[in-house]
């Protein structure tokens, strides 16, 4: 089996042909089994033996089913004639001039946007990067098009879209794509009237900055999301630790302390917020793993450990998902490479190797690469060392 394929089948995993079909129309839905399933528009395609410019169109709107067509599709998800009743019970105007109607469309692809976010979280970018270009293209073609504050939803939507394209180009390793997107995500917030995206673009580029290894940059950006006049708790909190790990990196360990306090104070302040929310979900940002992350970049490797250590046995199941997963585990094995525990350091790597291939995360390869340096200048075993020679070969791609 193709390795895209199995990825597929784990994602589509325990959901039965007979499960309910999500809302929306033909093409909402479309683009919601395909995320499900992990498949590119070119995989859907072969599987359903009808060409790619066809799914496109109808993923978009541009076109409706035939009978035929349906039919296809139905058969290449399994969905028992489901997908067959759902193109006969709702057929969307192709491309008109007249008004839209944006609450079926915004309700069924903020759904979808949940359902990317869960597929990208566990399985990578390339399985999501496809959909989100294709629904962002149904978005801003539908946003002329509607009036009032339905238009206004539409291109916040279309803006939160855009802000995770830019995050899953990132994590595919193309941070000149990222900031494409980003900036997108900033203009289409501001049709739908929304600044504070404006703020949160300055937290992404403050992380990318960070990959990059421009640490001044990083912090600069963050400081000015900050103090952007948009920004709230939840943005000044992902700031602050933006800035912590920057001034880390610098080996600044008094005004890192300073920025680890401001995400506390941030985040706690964030709590039961209902304003809408950029980013990941603060409350997914676990003090304790960033602190030990800052200790690991202060070189303060026993400390480092020991906060890894700590959280993992305290709250084994937290964060949830396969990314952060790895990524707080390669950080936690560095760590211990740091004090000399190199056979626990490369238990953790051995175990987690499987994961990485799977998401293949650009910012957990970057993670993997900073094992491998710290664990070269240990005394390895020959097993030691094929394991570390495996893992740089992942971390370069």
């Amino acid at each position: 089996m193709d390795p895209a394929d199995s990825a597929a089948e784990t994602v589509s995993a325990g959901r039965s042909s007979g499960a309910r079909l999500p809302p929306g129309d033909f093409g909402v839905v479309l683009a919601a089994l395909r995320a499900r399933r992990g498949w590119s528009v070119r995989e859907f395609a072969r599987r359903a033996n009808v060409s790619e410019g066809q799914i496109c169109n109808l993923e978009s709107g541009l076109r409706n089913p035939t009978p035929a067509v349906a039919a296809a599709c139905d058969a290449a998800f399994g969905a028992g004639g489901k997908l067959v009743e759902r193109a006969g019970a709702g057929r969307r105007g192709a491309r008109s001039e007249g008004v839209v109607e944006a609450g079926p469309v915004v309700a069924g692809y903020e759904r979808v946007l949940w359902e990317l976010k869960d597929i990208g979280r566990s399985t990578g970018p390339r399985f999501v990067i496809a959909s989100m270009k294709s629904v962002t293209r149904v978005l801003t073609d539908a946003g002329p098009h509607a009036v009032g504050e339905q238009r206004a939803e539409i291109w916040l939507l279309a803006s939160r879209f855009a802000e995770y394209t830019g995050w899953m180009a990132q994590e595919a390793g193309n941070p000149a794509e990222a900031l494409r997107w980003t900036n997108l995500a900033v203009r289409w917030g501001a049709h739908g009237g929304d600044e504070s995206v404006a703020a949160y673009a300055l937290v992404r580029k403050a992380f990318i900055a960070q990959h990059r290894g421009d640490t001044g940059a990083a912090i600069g950006f963050a400081d000015q999301a900050a103090g952007h006049p948009a920004a709230n708790p939840v943005i000044r909190a992902h700031a602050a630790r933006r800035v912590a790990q920057g001034h880390a990196r610098r080996g600044d360990a008094g005004a890192c302390r300073e920025a680890l306090e401001r995400f506390t104070s941030h985040a706690a302040e964030a709590v039961g917020d209902r304003t809408p929310h950029w980013g990941p979900r603060i409350e997914n940002g676990n003090p304790r793993l960033i602190e030990a992350s800052c200790m690991l970049s202060l070189r303060r490797f026993e400390s480092a450990a020991e906060l890894f250590a700590a959280e993992r046995r305290r709250r084994p199941d937290v964060p949830a998902d396969s990314n952060s997963r790895a990524r707080f585990a390669v950080r936690e094995a560095t760590a211990l490479a740091g004090v000399g525990r190199l056979d626990d350091a490369c238990q953790i790597v051995e175990a987690t190797l499987p994961v990485i291939k799977r998401i293949d995360s650009a910012t957990v390869r970057a993670e993997l690469g900073r094992f491998v340096e710290q664990a070269r200048t240990g005394r390895a075993s020959p097993g030691q060392l094929a394991l570390l020679e495996a893992s740089s070969a992942l971390a370069t791609g």
